[in-house]
């Protein structure tokens, strides 16, 4: 069938060259090629990696752009359209026009993401269809980012190391694991290949920028080399130094000083044709000022926060078209990530000076192997199966004793998972098209354990499957199941000392009572949709394309926080020492259901770009009726912009909406709808000589100075900002 080679040929990808210098603008020249079918011309077999696509190839149509291509949904590479689910895959073009400053900035127009904790940098938190915390996963380059706590981040790298984002929603825990029930939001750092044009060998980049709702200045200094064909080296630095925060409601976000230093190391090396070796460290370490509680308005309990995290990984693949039964990955790892706190005063929880302490170390390893056969003529199969490890371990201090809700404990987890993509052509020899089928299955055991309390350990099978089917060229009817689980952390199991303290009288104390005996958290989720794509709509060399899809997710045992505390005066006496006291414990709710929708839609011709994105979601505790999560308002995004050829430029608007906020359980959480306006332009002038390797990034967010805030989050976000940055690529 012409035209749907990218799924006739699933098991095939070729090598594409990865964006060229500074960041350059690919989306000017509107020139990804197609190749001529043909055994001649057939694509080279590079299955597995995370730097091939798979072709859409029809000879006899005129080139078109070439379709987003997902990794992290299979871990084999799969247009993103054709995948049976809803994955979002945006490139280092995207955010460097954005200038992004932090992950939030990239990943803010995805349908049913949305980032809680206010603007401070250390706060920002992300919640995939109402999951967040543990129930999402995060990696960096494959590496676990597992990293938890109540008011911080979830995961520390700036956006200046990234060449590539995947949010993969929805149920993940066939091929992840635990954690997996919201989805996956995977990281992939620079390559040298980023910065090279094709037969340069060394090359160096330096950019700068300001934006001055903080007046955060940036500096980032990136040197690369591929000296001959088999060797790559990248190294970068960003430095970043910022103060208080202006918001739309002419008040500012003071005690959110900041000063960062994100680095990258990576190399490469290709042996023996088939074998290839990589190693790198990603590092970021940040000094921040601001409230013990860094997602709030601010206040009393100014702390001296430094947050570093550091991720050392090695990867092993062997790689051999030739062979259909060994094609091989192996990935090994370090995260540990530091979150020290020293108080500045004695407001809080404790005395000026105290040290706190939350040190979380992940140790990991994966290897994966895919086989590959044709039972059938018009049956092509790909299997991807492998084990996993990992052990999390964290410190908790406060001065010379334990800190409160950060116990000293350990996880371990196994897991085993194997994976199909059996892609059918015609299938029982009378339904026309494609079908593609992506059944998957995986088991996991665990083992959470500290000196607080017994240990808690189960095991826990996850299976899925997706299918897609491709009756046209142009049309995709897709649908999925999945069982994902997430197992209880150590926080929850494990909470002890004080929550917080209400001076009244001889003072109110709330305390953490530890509960081992919390159940893995479990979900099932279905989903279906439909998909479409045409080329030359209006005018040769364009294309159309849109998703949709609708999910039901059906929960049992959600691990929740429950906050008892009586009411001074009303309930309770509080100058009786004790008897307002209140306690905090995890526990698990029987049943939650969630619904939700999601489309993103997008237009491309040789002089615009149109991307459009809606999102639903709302959910209820079966039990009480009560809203369950992170829920998130109905929202819609606009991302638009024209190739002004001439100038070698970019021009382009944006649109945030948000309706009103009302699935709460309290007034308090109410939230007024907004809708938020950003400008942007890029230059990148490559026909004067002189100027070459040359870019300017111009933006104004938030035009209108809107003022706002999101779900469940104290803090307003940042008013109107005027950002800028230069930078310049020298390649030789």
């Amino acid at each position: 069938m012409a035209g749907r080679n990218s799924l006739r040929g699933l098991l095939h990808a070729v090598t594409i060259t990865a964006i060229g210098a500074c960041g350059s603008l690919p989306f000017l020249t509107h020139a990804a090629h197609s190749e001529e079918t043909g055994a001649e011309n057939a694509p080279t077999e590079n299955a597995g990696t995370e730097k091939t696509v798979s072709h859409k190839v029809a000879a006899t149509k005129p080139p078109v752009s070439m379709d987003p291509v997902s990794v992290s949904a299979t871990r084999n590479p799969l247009r993103a359209l054709e995948y049976p689910g809803m994955v979002t895959v945006i490139e280092r073009d995207r955010f460097a026009t954005r200038q992004a400053t932090t992950v939030d900035d990239i990943l803010s127009f995805v349908p049913n993401l949305e980032f809680t904790g206010g603007p401070r940098r250390t706060g920002e938190t992300p919640t995939i269809r109402g999951f967040d915390g543990p129930d999402v996963i995060t990696t960096i380059d494959g590496a676990r980012q597992n990293f938890g706590s109540a008011h911080d981040g979830r995961f520390f790298i700036d956006p200046s190391l990234l060449k590539r984002v995947e949010v993969l929603r929805g149920s993940a825990s066939a091929l992840y694991g635990s954690g997996g029930t919201g989805g996956v939001i995977s990281f992939e750092t620079i390559d040298a290949a980023d910065f090279l044009s094709q037969g340069d060998k060394f090359g160096a980049q330096l950019t700068s920028g300001y934006q001055n709702v903080s007046r955060e200045q940036r500096g980032t200094l990136s040197l690369f080399a591929s000296p001959q064909s088999d060797i790559d080296f990248v190294a970068s630095v960003t430095k970043r130094d910022s103060g208080s925060i202006e918001l739309g409601n002419d008040q500012e976000l003071d005690r959110a000083d900041d000063e960062l230093i994100a680095g990258l190391a990576k190399a490469e090396y290709a042996f023996r044709q088939h074998h290839r070796l990589e190693a790198s460290v990603v590092a970021f370490d940040n000094d921040a000022q601001e409230p013990n509680n860094g997602q709030g308005l601010g206040g009393p309990d100014l702390v001296e926060k430094a947050i570093r995290s550091t991720t050392l990984r090695g990867a092993y693949s062997y790689r051999n078209p030739s062979s259909r039964w060994l094609d091989l990955d192996f990935l090994t790892y370090h995260t540990a990530i530091e979150a020290d706190e020293l108080r500045l005063d004695a407001l809080g929880a404790g005395p000026a000076g105290e040290l706190l302490k939350r040190d979380v170390d992940t140790v990991g390893l994966r290897l994966d192997n895919r086989m590959r056969f044709t039972p059938m003529e018009t049956i092509q199969t790909r299997v991807t199966y492998g084990v996993e490890a990992y052990r999390d371990k964290q410190d908790g201090a406060a001065g010379a004793g334990p800190r409160g809700g950060v116990p000293d404990a350990e996880a371990d987890f196994l897991g085993l998972f194997a994976q199909a993509e059996i892609n059918i052509a015609e299938p029982f020899g009378a339904v026309p098209g494609d079908l593609l089928v992506i059944p998957g299955i995986r088991y996991d055991e665990f083992e959470v354990s500290s000196s607080i309390a017994a240990s808690n350990s189960a095991d826990n099978i996850s299976p899925r499957i997706g299918v897609s089917y491709l009756p046209n060229d142009w049309l995709i009817l897709f649908a999925n199941y999945g069982h994902a689980f997430r197992a209880p952390t150590f926080d929850e199991l494990y909470l002890t000392g004080v929550h917080f303290r209400i001076p009244i009288g001889p003072g109110i104390t709330n305390r953490f009572i530890p509960n081992p005996n919390l159940k893995p958290q479990e979900t099932e989720t279905t989903e279906f949709g439909i998909a479409l794509e045409f080329d030359e709509v209006v005018r040769r060399q364009d294309s159309l394309r849109f998703k949709t899809s609708r999910f039901l997710i059906d929960g049992d045992d959600f691990i929740d926080l429950v906050v008892v505390q009586p009411a001074p005066f009303i309930t309770c006496n509080p100058f009786i020492p004790g008897n307002c006291d209140g306690t905090t414990s995890s526990g698990n709710v029987p049943r939650v259901a969630l619904r939700g929708t999601e489309v993103e839609a997008s237009y491309e011709s040789p002089r615009l770009r149109l991307a459009l994105g809606y999102s639903t979601l709302d959910g209820e505790n079966l039990a009480t009726g009560a809203k369950p999560g992170v829920l998130a308002p109905d929202q819609f995004t606009v991302d638009a912009a024209v190739k002004w050829h001439e100038m070698e430029a970019i021009l382009g608007w944006r649109l945030l909406a948000a309706d009103k906020f009302e699935k709460v359980n309290a007034a308090a959480d109410i939230r007024d709808g907004y809708a938020v306006h950003d400008l942007y332009a890029s230059w990148q002038p490559q026909r004067f000589r002189r100027l070459r390797g040359v870019r300017l990034d111009l933006a104004v967010d938030n035009i209108f100075d809107k003022s706002y805030s999101r779900v469940f989050t104290d803090a307003p976000e940042a008013g109107r900002n005027l950002k800028i940055a230069i930078g310049y690529n020298l390649s030789l």
